[in-house]
């Protein structure tokens, strides 16, 4: 369906575009921009031709397929009806309404008759959102945990520094927890049978304390009720998918259990990251349901407090804090936060347990898992931070993709840092390295050729490798040319044809009206010329550029010639 949509939409823009020139001189009373929605599902549920309207599908479109993709129906209640007249006057009085068309006073007429029951839809779409904002804003109100209000201040700290996966994953395989939750696990072994209202027995948890190297607390009542830490250890080995349920109540041992710590950094961290959601088992759980929820998300406020206090907090103030914010979330909160007695030292002990903190003495600091896993966290919530790989540890390919995202200054100081950290060679050897693994990516290639092409005759070596990949050679030889290196290629016209389709990439990728003034810049004349030859150049995007520019050139030749070398490129493929 997408596919769809977007070769409507492209078809509808140029009448789109010229209708909204029509109605600033012919309806200016009317909102333009309300007609693109309902002329696209015009065009996409009633009729393939974007001038032929009639009655019957006009009543459909608005009073069946609108209520369901508008997105604002204030607006649409106020505006839409008189926006879709004016399209329709516009249509008539251009000749683009045609003849298999119902007149336009029909289809005006069609306007007022449901014109009220329009009204009436939009107005329950409003009351729907209405009470959709009112269940939102008891939502709200959030827990311990909740990452929303702390949105601004996320925004607003200095770049985070992540460490590069081998250093992660070697600091994932030592991790505690994971390694009870398969101890555990393979206690369970296959297909082992579990009770309704306690999944083990007293005997079987006795048992499975010793495999996962938990004390035997001493109670009066069922073990199974007294041991909250077995279960969490239990609840993580089903979240690393180290458990598995199976049928008729039994729960059995995943194959490649026994196997941890995994060999391969990838599978480590993605166990890992199964597991991360487990910071919630953190919390408190009290015997008053309603207390444990007065501190629910505790474990996830200690780690959204480390990372906006540096990575490192007094554990005396942080309580403070937690306790003070649990009181005001909720009125039960004091006396939760009392009744838990050191709520905070479970958190810390998970955490600690999971590889995120450490403790020393009244401290408690991120790790650099503690950072890279509360820096998903917040990214699950939606919110942004500015989090990148450490310099020593980065990539060139890393680098490259990294400063493609980033404003010109931000990114020339991080290739300054990168490049600091290695020999002018070295350096354009790894970047035109990067910048040949993936042939369809020209942002990163002209990236690294622009860097590499500041480095001057240091640069040479890696040039002349970088001659072998057919993505870099017209780079390549560019600036071995004007390096006036001896016995170096000179650059071919098929050299600067691909130049031109990896900046046409670009631009394309910048949006429609960029793609367009980049055309517009070589006149079209020369574009003419260009798409007789560009079409045989055998760039990943020659093909998917060809089709664009008959889409969206508005010289009619331009298109047409564009239109005829796609057909040449995919018969020449």
């Amino acid at each position: 369906m997408t596919d769809r949509i977007e070769v409507a939409a492209t078809e509808l823009r140029p009448l789109l575009e010229e209708f909204i020139m029509w109605a600033r001189a012919n309806a200016p009373e009317s909102d333009p921009e309300l007609v693109g929605p309902a002329a696209l599902w015009h065009r996409l549920a009633f009729s393939q031709d974007l001038g032929t309207w009639k009655r019957a599908d006009l009543r459909n479109l608005l009073l069946d397929r609108m209520p369901k993709v508008v997105e604002d129906p204030d607006a649409a209640a106020d505006g839409m009806l008189p926006a879709v007249d004016a399209y329709l006057t516009f249509l008539s009085q251009t000749g683009r309404l045609t003849e298999g068309s119902d007149s336009l006073s029909d289809l005006q007429a069609e306007l007022d008759d449901v014109e009220d029951d329009f009204v009436e839809l939009m107005e329950d779409l409003l009351d729907d959102d209405a009470e959709g904002d009112d269940e939102e804003e008891e939502e709200e109100i959030g827990d311990l945990g909740d990452f929303e209000p702390f949105a601004d201040a996320l925004a607003d700290l200095d770049t985070i520094r992540l460490r590069p996966d081998s250093e992660l994953a070697a600091a994932a395989r030592t991790v505690p927890l994971i390694a009870q939750a398969r101890d555990l696990a393979l206690w369970v072994g296959s297909g082992r049978r579990v009770g309704e209202d306690t999944l083990l027995s007293d005997d079987e948890v006795a048992e499975a304390l010793a495999a996962v190297g938990l004390p035997r607390p001493e109670t009066d009542g069922s073990l199974a009720e007294a041991v909250p830490q077995l279960w969490n250890v239990w609840n993580l080995a089903v979240d690393l998918e180290f458990l598995e349920p199976g049928d008729a109540n039994t729960v059995g041992v995943q194959d490649d259990t026994s196997e941890w710590p995994f060999d391969d950094d990838e599978d480590v961290l993605d166990a890992w990251m199964l597991g991360l959601h487990s910071v919630d088992y953190g919390d408190p759980e009290l015997p008053d349901e309603d207390l444990t929820m007065a501190l629910a998300g505790l474990t996830r406020g200690v780690l959204v407090r480390l990372l906006l206090g540096g990575g490192s907090r007094d554990v005396g103030e942080l309580g403070q804090e937690l306790s003070e914010a649990a009181a005001e979330l909720d009125e039960l909160g004091a006396d939760a936060w009392e009744a838990a007695g050191d709520p905070l030292a479970g958190a810390i002990a998970w955490l600690t347990g999971y590889g995120m903190v450490e403790a020393d003495g009244q401290t408690v600091s991120l790790t650099p898992l503690g950072t890279e896993g509360v820096v998903h966290l917040v990214d699950d919530s939606d919110i942004e931070v500015d989090a990148r790989p450490a310099i020593d540890s980065m990539s060139a390919h890393e680098l490259l993709a990294l400063s493609a995202e980033l404003p010109e200054e931000e990114a020339d100081a991080e290739f300054a840092d990168w490049m600091r950290l290695r020999e002018p060679g070295k350096a354009a050897e790894e970047l035109l390295e990067a910048a040949a693994q993936d042939e369809s990516d020209a942002l990163i290639r002209v990236q690294a050729a622009s860097v590499v092409g500041t480095l001057g005759e240091a640069a040479i070596p890696a040039w002349q490798e970088a001659l072998k990949q057919s993505s870099l050679r017209p780079y390549a030889a560019t600036h071995l040319s004007q390096l006036q290196v001896p016995d170096a290629p000179e650059p071919t016209q098929d050299d600067t044809h691909w130049l031109i389709l990896d900046m046409w990439t670009i631009s394309a990728g910048l949006g429609r009206s960029e793609f367009v003034g980049s055309l517009r810049d070589i006149g079209p004349e020369l574009l003419n010329n260009l798409l007789e030859v560009i079409w045989k150049i055998p760039h990943a995007h020659v093909e998917e550029l060809l089709d664009l520019i008959s889409q969206v050139h508005p010289d009619k030749q331009v298109a047409k010639a564009a239109r005829r070398a796609l057909f040449k490129a995919r018969s020449n493929s």
